[in-house]
């Protein structure tokens, strides 16, 4: 590898992540001075779909944003609407809710580890060659991911674009039978949850630190899935939490020209949202079964405010996290009684709601302001990943930065590294990113 002249290097598509992207290094007297996750997947305007449209609509509209993560969706888009309209779903309503938002999070998280993620740290190009090298991993991830489908197909209706949730609630209610007949699938889960802690524990992490602010929900007395608080640990450890109706006061999106996904930044400085930054957020109020695991896979005592932040090491996170949504499962099956109707009425009114939900890649968050028919007259909708963009940049720099330090590193392992760091974070731009050229220019 040379660092005289400009050089341009073009890839094939980026496998084990979805969507449409490229990176552009800028490499000046061998320094990195420019790292560039440039997302050009045509804008999807689902904020303008939905302007118009019934104030009943949304959670039904966004849940097609994304085939991986549609409850996160549906969840903060009935949050909004719901806090527009003055209304608390009832207590029984709101765990079911939580029930199948662990469905979610058991089944994405258990396919980016298994089938995305695990094959960067296994030289494998990904898990068909997984599955010949370690088939019993492989077919552990399918279990897990089947367990978490199980409860989406149960409250949602089916596992991909659930159809059951509506505003106040759902459209059905399981029986207690019907809740009940997960538990044995779940019990068989939480013994392969809790393997694949100690799989993953045990791959080779490179030395990596971000210097983001960690960004989540925080909700006193659990681990924040479907509500909370945003908090934000800063990195000279202190922490604080601001009312969720100024999100927007504090988390501006800006449009930068290489990219058709907005960046964010919170108080004008970088933030990383998801797992990494839940975990030290909420980890005190994990399981005990889930921070056990924390703490045998070398995270450290979630219990004494453990922080993990090494992008890297997130594929552990995000197991313990699977072993938390299982326990959390079975501890709102066992605990389930049928409410006296499946959903709170909810009826229109005209004012700004705000809601937030921790999907699995991170804080989401949806704001609605409703006219007086009942019509959306303006959405806004913040995904994780763009919350994350400035992070992922950060990690390319010095991920390609380290690279051109040493010896042998040519242009097709640049790349590797570059594409496994993306992976770290577990994208989604329209679900994920893909690479599709990597432009390196030297002068």
């Amino acid at each position: 590898m040379t660092h005289r002249g400009t050089r341009v290097l073009h890839v094939g598509s980026l496998s084990r992540v979805e969507g449409e992207g490229a990176l552009h290094l800028r490499v000046q007297d061998g320094t990195v001075t420019e790292a560039q996750l440039r997302i050009y997947e045509p804008p999807r305007f689902f904020e303008a779909f939905l302007r118009g449209r019934s104030y009943t609509e949304p959670p039904d509209i966004t849940a097609r944003v994304c085939g991986i993560c549609p409850v996160a969706y549906q969840m903060s888009a009935c949050a909004a609407i719901e806090d527009a309209c003055g209304v608390t779903v009832d207590p029984s309503l709101r765990e079911l809710r939580r029930l199948l938002y662990c469905g979610e999070w058991i089944e994405s998280q258990t396919l980016h580890i298994h089938l995305l993620h695990a094959p960067d740290f296994l030289g494998c190009d990904g898990a068909i060659e997984l599955a010949r090298t370690d088939r019993p991993a492989v077919e552990r991830g399918l279990r897990l991911k089947q367990a978490g489908n199980a409860i989406l197909e149960l409250l949602g209706g089916r596992a991909v674009h659930p159809v059951n949730v509506r505003l106040g609630g759902f459209h059905r209610v399981p029986t207690t039978a019907e809740l009940r007949s997960l538990r044995e699938q779940l019990r068989r889960a939480s013994d392969d949850a809790r393997e694949t802690v100690e799989w993953v524990s045990g791959f080779h992490f490179p030395d990596a630190e971000t210097d983001a602010d960690l960004f989540a929900l925080a909700d006193p007395g659990t681990y924040a899935i479907d509500a909370g608080v945003p908090t934000v640990l800063r990195t000279d450890g202190t922490a604080s939490s601001f009312p969720l109706r100024t999100f927007l006061d504090r988390v501006r999106e800006t449009h930068l020209p290489h990219s058709t996904a907005l960046h964010s930044a919170l108080d004008g400085r970088r933030h990383l949202t998801g797992s990494l930054a839940r975990f030290a957020i909420s980890g005190r109020y994990l399981s005990p079964t889930a921070a056990e695991a924390a703490r045998t896979a070398g995270l450290g005592d979630p219990y004494e405010g453990a922080i993990c932040r090494n992008p890297y090491r997130s594929i552990i996170v995000r197991a313990v996290e699977v072993v938390y949504a299982i326990d959390e499962a079975l501890r709102i099956i066992d605990g389930y009684e049928p409410p006296p109707r499946p959903y709170t009425d909810v009826p229109a009114a005209p004012r700004v709601g705000h809601g937030a939900t921790e999907a699995p890649r991170g804080l989401l968050y949806h704001r609605y302001r409703l006219g007086g028919r009942g019509t959306v007259a303006d959405a806004r909708l913040v995904p994780p990943t763009a919350q994350n963009q400035g992070a992922i940049e950060d990690d390319l720099r010095r991920v390609a930065q380290d690279a051109l330090a040493q010896e042998g590193v040519d242009d097709a392992e640049l790349t590797r590294r570059c594409e496994r760091a993306i992976r770290n974070h577990d994208p989604c731009i329209s679900c994920s990113t893909h690479f599709l050229d990597l432009t390196v220019a030297r002068t």
